[in-house]
């Protein structure tokens, strides 16, 4: 708390000196902002974020980092966007309250310090907005106060790069390029070394004449959600790729270059390393980096080569505005390449989700071999965009075979020792991609949340008004959370375009957050009375809007119900 007063006292006398001296804190100007800037005497320990340019920041764990600027007058619209990098960052932006008198132009001689601290009220300020995680979140507001705001970024997990993008004219400034209205990565072809991507252009280059390319991010353990998180993985790679051989003496910077920590570094009386972590870092092969960034211009197809047989892989497309160096990430997508030579069987662990990734026409086996007998197996399957044709055999014996799109559980009756063959058919329409979940463990225990036979939403036609609507759904005996979210959408959105658009695998993690309504938990004993309702407010009148409703497991996997149109009345 004292530090943090600390602050308050020395950026109100910053703002002090400023006006004293007939001055502002950065804005368009570009030689005043440069004069500011060479003054270090007012600049010595904080940052400013110039007007309508976007900075790059580093963060030490546990060390917060505050940046300020002046909205310069009254009724002002504001926009500040925080993209995290290598972790979850925690930021928050607030209105310094300042003195009367340090506002409006100085004039005359500056007091002396002594006086001017007087006449400084500390003061924590005004919160505007939090957030806490690894998305691209914004703080957008149309009419804002003029005034000192500070922005303030803290990394809890570990050293952290980030940037910042702020403006007060956010109408007519466009530093991030827009997205197509399907921002998907499309896998179009797929072999046994290469992969071919395809995605709709950004009208920032079409329609706007901006100079934009693309660039392509492969690599094999997610997708990622901007490009400097991908730059931050990339770096960190050719850190350990260009680490010394071992058998030499190491100095405390040598780790510090790599990312080591001094603490964590221990030596020992021989020429080798004594801690177990860093020896295995430095005492590795020299390896090719698993991440790999391509900028291949501006054409919106192109083929990934040089890749593994029977290998999955994450697929990242970014659009970059060349002359600003900003970008967008457009919706990543993931594909295994095609198998050496005969396709094998997969092996099912108990209790474990196997992502499972389907070419047009093609199939594929699943093989469920319990290890102790049991009365029942549980088995998911999650279907992330087309539907798939699911059949199940115990010993050669056919218990299913069944259309499934979405998410469906199926019960199959158990018997010791039995073995279980899964086929899974592919759509004719396209590649498809989805989850599989087979378990002999109780409800409880399952990763997936549990499912009502039912997943739709309901709306109720007679409780519509011009700015609510009253949907329900149905629920299960276990204890779930539930988060629903809204989404504007155009008046002939119709079913085949939300089929198209939609990734069922999703999760609320990818939505953004002013679409989030909320998020409650329920059950109920009684299967027959486990359906809840909820008045969504605050809509515009004769608006359509896409309703979706996710229940999220304990162990974090969340299952979407089927999506609801609905639309407001458009007189009331």
């Amino acid at each position: 708390m004292r530090q943090c007063k600390g602050w308050s006292v020395v950026v109100l006398l910053v703002l002090l000196a400023l006006g004293a001296l007939a001055q502002k804190l950065p804005t368009r100007d570009e030689g005043l902002f440069q004069m500011q800037i060479r003054d270090k005497s007012l600049f010595h320990d904080s940052s400013v974020i110039p007007d309508g340019a976007e900075i790059s920041g580093y963060l030490f764990r546990d060390t917060p980092k505050r940046y300020y600027f002046v909205v310069e007058e009254d009724n002002t619209p504001l926009s500040v966007t925080v993209t995290p990098c290598d972790a979850p960052l925690e930021w928050k932006l607030t209105l310094q309250e300042l003195p009367e008198e340090a506002s409006g132009e100085g004039s005359g001689e500056p007091e002396p310090l002594d006086q001017q601290k007087q006449q400084v009220t500390v003061d924590e300020g005004t919160e505007l907005f939090t957030y806490k995680g690894n998305d691209v979140e914004s703080y957008v507001a149309t009419s804002t106060p003029s005034g000192l705001y500070q922005l303030e970024l803290l990394s809890t997990e570990k050293d952290s790069n980030f940037k910042v993008y702020a403006t007060t004219t956010p109408e007519s400034d466009q530093p991030y390029p827009e997205l197509p209205y399907d921002p998907r990565v499309d896998v179009t072809a797929l072999g046994r070394t290469t992969i071919t991507l395809a995605w709709k252009p950004t009208p920032t280059g079409s329609l706007m004449g901006q100079p934009v390319q693309y660039c392509v991010v492969i690599n094999k353990e997610h997708n990622f959600k901007s490009m400097c998180a991908a730059e931050a993985k990339i770096s960190a790679d050719d850190a350990f790729m260009l680490a010394p051989k071992p058998g030499r003496d190491f100095s405390p910077f040598d780790f510090a270059h790599f990312g080591f920590v001094p603490s964590d570094i221990g030596f020992g009386k021989d020429r080798g390393l004594t801690s177990n972590k860093i020896s295995r870092a430095y005492t590795a092969k020299p390896r090719v980096s698993d991440i790999q960034k391509v900028c291949i211009g501006n054409k919106n197809i192109f083929t990934v080569s040089d890749l593994k047989p029977d290998t999955q892989y994450y697929f990242d497309v970014f659009a970059v505005n060349s002359a600003t160096n900003t970008s967008t990430a457009y919706v990543g997508t993931f594909a295994r390449t095609k198998e050496e030579a005969r396709q094998k069987t997969v092996e099912l662990k108990d209790g474990k989700v196997s992502d499972v990734f389907i070419k047009r026409k093609g199939s594929k086996f699943l093989r469920f071999a319990p290890v102790s007998s049991h009365q029942r197996v549980t088995l998911f399957v999650h279907t992330c965009l087309d539907a798939v044709q699911v059949q199940v055999r115990r010993d050669g014996k056919l218990l299913l075979s069944q259309n499934v799109e979405g998410v469906r559980q199926f019960q199959l009756r158990g018997k010791p020792k039995a073995k279980y063959l899964i086929r899974l058919r592919g759509s004719r329409k396209g590649a498809s991609t989805l989850k599989v979940l087979a378990t002999t463990r109780p409800s409880s225990k399952q990763p997936f949340p549990s499912l009502p036979e039912d997943t739709r939403i309901k709306a109720f036609d007679k409780l519509r008004t011009c700015s609510s609507v009253t949907v329900a759904w149905l629920g299960t005996q276990d204890r779930n959370k539930y988060c629903i979210y809204r989404k504007e959408v155009a008046d002939n959105y119709g079913e085949e375009q939300r089929r198209r658009e939609q990734n069922q695998c999703a999760g609320p993690e990818t939505r953004r957050k002013s679409e989030k309504v909320l998020c409650k938990y329920f059950h109920s004993p009684n299967l027959q009375k486990a359906v809840t309702t909820e008045t969504i407010t605050g809509l515009e009148p004769g608006k359509t809007y896409l309703l979706d409703v996710y229940v999220v497991g304990h162990s974090g996997h969340s299952v979407k119900y089927q999506s609801k149109l609905v639309k407001t009345r458009k007189y009331c």
